[in-house]
């Protein structure tokens, strides 16, 4: 397991995004020229409902958690890196924040009635396990969206390439936890396409799961309902 790969231990990813939480925001900004508030905006609008309990997985530093709020959500935002979720507090300390694991839930079954995950889903080191606790914590008919980063298909492939592969290490060398900005693109690289991801959500009990790109295919909405 190495950063180059793409593929780390579990702390590995979390000693490594709790040395990026500083610049994560400001990084997420530069990387999508700021699009990415769009496409959470998206997500919540696929998501969410007034009166939800909404669960945000690996939620960073909450934006997921905070639009789910603003929509009339109750939200619970889950993370396994402490320094990002005190900088979630920072924003909006009114939300649950809770450390801990995608894998190991700290949630009784069907307690959710939506959950989201933005940017994170493809750090989970069992993707399917991850994804059978999300169905585990959702009520049937409970809805999940999964918002990642993927590897495009067609014209804009190239410049994926550089921007991924070249300049966003680049930019990461000057950074706080410089080396998340070399496991970034391998990470993409390695996580299953959107079809893929598609036909693993059904598996782990979802149905009517559709999937939307952005960007000319950069990044991945997922929308299931549990089964």
């Amino acid at each position: 397991m190495s950063v180059e790969t793409g593929t780390l231990p579990a702390e590995g990813v979390r000693k490594m995004f709790d040395r990026i939480a500083p610049v994560y925001d400001a990084m997420n900004r530069v990387m999508t020229a700021g699009l990415d508030r769009r496409w959470r905006r998206i997500t919540i609008d696929q998501t969410v409902r007034k009166g939800d309990r909404v669960l945000d997985a690996c939620c960073g530093t909450g934006d997921l958690a905070i639009g789910a709020r603003a929509r009339g959500a109750e939200a619970v935002g889950l993370d396994f890196s402490e320094r990002m979720l005190e900088r979630a507090r920072r924003k909006e300390p009114a939300i649950e924040w809770v450390q801990g694991d995608v894998l190991a839930l700290p949630f009784g079954d069907a307690a959710f009635d939506a959950a989201t995950v933005g940017f994170g889903v493809r750090n989970v080191e069992d993707l399917e396990a991850g994804l059978r606790e999300l169905r585990r914590v959702l009520r049937a008919g409970g809805r999940l969206g999964i918002l990642e980063i993927t590897m495009p298909r067609g014209r804009l492939a190239p410049f994926y390439r550089v921007w991924f592969d070249k300049v966003v290490p680049a930019l990461g060398k000057v950074l706080p936890g410089g080396s998340a900005y070399t496991y970034l693109p391998a990470s993409v690289r390695r996580f299953p396409p959107p079809d893929e991801l598609a036909a693993l959500l059904e598996r782990c009990g979802f149905e009517h799961v559709r999937y939307r790109t952005f960007a000319g295919g950069i990044v991945a909405l997922h929308v299931g309902e549990a089964q």
